[in-house]
């Protein structure tokens, strides 16, 4: 099972998408950070993530950190979940692998869903079977 990194200077954001992926029933490991370098120096040496990236934060912005991500070679899936609509910014993360989605906040529980299914997370699936 994936760790979910949750990235965003904003712990509203933060709080939300945690939420709604424990009101799924994912059991899966949720570690949030407001400080995306203290996040990308923690996650350059984890092994299965899936990092759900905000693009306008203070210090180290989303383009920043996947620069990094690139730089040092880290291979984890990235979901991007900003307020940003800018048309240069959604074509700009096409420029970037890692990149397998593009979100515009504020995250709620109908595009939860639809991404779960993008995502095909079993742990999410099987609850909602039930």
């Amino acid at each position: 099972m994936k760790k979910i990194y949750l990235v965003d200077d904003q712990p509203i954001s933060n709080f939300i998408t945690k939420k709604l992926f424990e009101l799924e029933g994912y059991t899966g490991e949720i570690i949030d950070f407001t400080d995306p370098e203290e996040a990308f120096r923690i996650l350059k040496n984890d092994k299965d993530a899936l990092i759900f990236l905000d693009l306008n934060m203070p210090m180290m912005n989303g383009w920043d950190f996947l620069n990094a991500m690139q730089a040092d070679n880290v291979k984890h899936e990235v979901i991007l979940l900003t307020s940003s609509t800018s048309k240069m910014d959604i074509d700009r993360a096409q420029d970037f692998p890692a990149v397998i989605k593009y979100m515009v906040k504020p995250m709620n529980k109908k595009k939860f869903l639809e991404l779960s299914e993008f995502l095909n997370l079993p742990e999410i699936s099987a609850t909602r079977s039930k």
